[in-house]
């Protein structure tokens, strides 16, 4: 499959529908026992606290996850092959599986002593509390040994690739049962083998080998805390090593930071994805080798499978308190090209931001030596217009009354400060994105905390109600002051934008507004701050069907109207959608880190979103106006 290749996705996901793929490993269950926090009664035999369970629930965990991941994929045909104890467990298991559609007639139950393995996971609200683990004393016998690799040599014959999945100490990947894997492996040229173990990678041969970046730092001597941050740099090296001593495919997961791939044809970076929601990261391992799985059992090329692999942990991860899967709808509805996160150590770290000489402007990216700039798009608020500040503190009281409802007076701190936290991060990740989509993720929100019932959570239109109604309030009395002659129009702006617009219209450059604000309002502020007949190629905003962004509506519009190239159009803005849908597309991406305040000087905070976002330049302001005319071919 070429790299190139616009189809890809639908590709893959076409081959997956005819790939047949054993999983061996260790099959696991995870339970979910969500506990009362009253301790009222006590046990009249001990004297001790009673806990008593509300609900419980149980997932496929381990080897298992996988199954379920191949399931919700879609695979044709999926092979269990591991070991279940004879016990309550190993017979819940088997009936999920049977649910599932999926025949567990490899999956053996040989071993008179092993237990099903099971992770109990106590939950008190929504904090998961100490866990209560089954299965941590198994011994795999040598019969079972036996048995297990005379299993898997049958089934290998039989599928397109094999997944060998290790998860626990004392599961059925003992070394002695590697030994038995890799003669399968040996026997079976034409099935392919991809490992994911967390303990005994280095001992699996002639596999391909997904591992994360601290696992992979494990295997190489150089062993890491789980605290410790692993660089983009180090994950490469990590790659490279690890290719160099198996020369099989090997693919380095970063967490948030994507993955790290390297094969026959080099290094491929894939980045991370965006994820604006609150996450669980619980099974995206699983989620990840599965999809790597099934693409490559397809005959999938190695890039491909790491992007969709990508793509399908990012859904995964959004699936709270629960091993989730992917479907392929879901990872459609994500798309080939989803809003990836480039650069995050830079971006983390100023320290390593390189300037234009004497100057602020922020080189991320060098910009091609032949631009051509016709088109500008701008955004609006805190990129030239300064009306809206303080935006954030009108929305986050906002979503704090609405997600805590009747229990905002007397909600206790630790309540109180987790729901302002959360409002907090969420304004900040999803800052420039229509003011609908945001209200969609409050409403998620108060239905996460559980505080309000049912029948009295609004809809996005009646809390954007409630918001809008507080903001416009603090931006009529602005525009007031405005009238009134008590402030002036360069009050409301960001240093020097008026005069870009000017020598930009003077130039001959096409201007355009958008804005993730409601239209009408756009276009009025517009005009109020004296700028509004500029913007010859239009003004647009929120028009209330949140299926249309703006931004990116008037981007593929000046495209395909005027047969653009990348080199020909570039956009100002100082919120991640902006900078995003520019650089999917080609264009230049001038990212506005400004401190809406004063009005001019650096946002530390909007630089690492910009930059995250995709931005080829970072400035402050406008200050240095002529600097950065000239960094786009655009000096008078």
């Amino acid at each position: 499959m070429e790299k190139n290749n616009k189809n890809w996705l639908e590709d893959c996901l076409d081959g997956i529908e005819k790939t047949r793929v054993a999983v061996f490993g260790d099959f696991c269950l995870d339970a979910y026992w969500l506990m009362s926090d009253d301790d009222s009664e006590v046990s009249v035999e001990t004297g001790l606290p009673v806990r008593r369970v509300i609900k419980q629930e149980y997932s496929l965990g381990g080897a298992a996850n996988i199954v379920d991941n191949l399931v919700a994929l879609g695979v044709k045909e999926i092979v269990p092959v591991g070991l279940i104890g004879d016990d309550l467990y190993g017979g819940l298991m088997q009936k999920m599986f049977q649910e599932l559609g999926v025949d567990a007639g490899s999956l053996l139950s040989c071993q008179a002593d092993w237990q099903t393995f099971v992770f109990g996971k106590p939950c008190v609200d929504d904090s998961e509390q100490s866990r209560i683990d089954f299965g941590g004393f198994n011994v795999l016998a040598s019969a079972s040994c036996e048995a297990l690799a005379k299993e898997l040599d049958s089934v290998a014959a039989e599928v397109d690739i094999v997944i060998l999945n290790q998860q626990v100490v004392a599961g059925v990947s003992t070394p002695e049962m590697i030994e038995r894997i890799n003669a399968v492996i040996a026997r079976h040229p034409g099935c392919r083998f991809i490992v994911d173990s967390r303990h005994r990678a280095e001992l699996y041969k002639g596999a391909m080998l997904k591992i994360n970046a601290h696992e992979a730092a494990r295997v190489i001597g150089n062993p890491r805390e789980l605290d410790e941050r692993i660089t983009a740099d180090q994950a490469r090296e990590y790659g490279t090593t690890l290719y160099k001593r198996t020369s099989c495919p090997v693919f380095i997961t970063r967490g948030e930071n994507g993955i790290v791939m390297v094969d026959q044809d080099g290094l491929q970076e894939i980045p991370g994805i965006q994820v604006i929601e609150r996450i669980d990261p619980v099974g995206a391992g699983d989620t990840t080798v599965s999809a790597l799985g099934a693409v490559l059992g397809s005959g999938g090329d190695t890039f491909s499978a790491a992007k969709l692999a990508n793509i399908a942990a990012s859904v995964t991860v959004r699936k709270i308190q629960t091993t989730g899967t992917a479907s392929p709808d879901e990872i459609r509805h994500m798309g080939p090209n989803p809003d990836y996160v480039y650069l995050p150590e830079l971006a983390d770290d100023p320290r390593h931001a390189k300037y234009l000489d004497g100057s602020e402007i922020e080189v991320v990216r060098m910009l091609p030596d032949e631009l051509n700039i016709r088109h500008a798009i701008f955004d609006h608020d805190g990129t030239i217009s300064t009306l809206r500040q303080g935006w954030e503190h009108i929305m986050e009281p906002m979503m704090v009354r609405a997600i805590l409802g009747e229990k905002y007076e007397d909600a206790d701190e630790v309540l109180y400060h987790k729901v302002v936290d959360t409002s907090r991060r969420f304004i900040d990740k999803t800052t420039g994105i229509q003011t609908l989509v945001q209200m969609q993720g409050v409403i998620e929100l108060v239905r996460q905390f559980g505080c309000v019932p049912e029948d009295e959570i609004l809809d996005m239109y009646g809390y954007k109600a409630i918001y809008n109604d507080a903001l416009l309030e603090m931006v009529d009395k602005r525009v007031e002051k405005l009238k009134r002659g008590e402030l002036d129009s360069r009050d409301f702006q960001i240093k020097n934008a008026l005069p870009l617009l000017e020598k930009l219209h003077s130039r001959g450059v096409k201007l355009y507004l958008a804005s993730g604000t409601d239209e009408v309002d756009v276009i009025a502020e517009a005009k109020a701050l004296g700028y509004a007949n500029l913007f010859e190629g239009g003004i647009f905003g929120a028009t209330g069907d949140i299926k249309v962004e703006a931004k990116r509506v008037v981007l593929e519009r000046i495209i395909r109207e005027n047969n653009l190239s990348g080199s020909e159009f570039v956009t100002f803005g100082d919120g991640p959608v902006e900078m995003r849908e520019c650089h999917k597309r080609g264009g230049i991406s001038v990212g506005i880190a400004s401190d809406e305040v004063q009005r001019f000087g650096l946002n530390l905070s909007k630089r690492t979103r910009l930059i995250r976002a995709g931005a080829d330049l970072i400035v402050p302001d406008f200050s240095q106006l002529d600097k950065l005319l000239k960094a786009i071919n655009l000096a008078g």
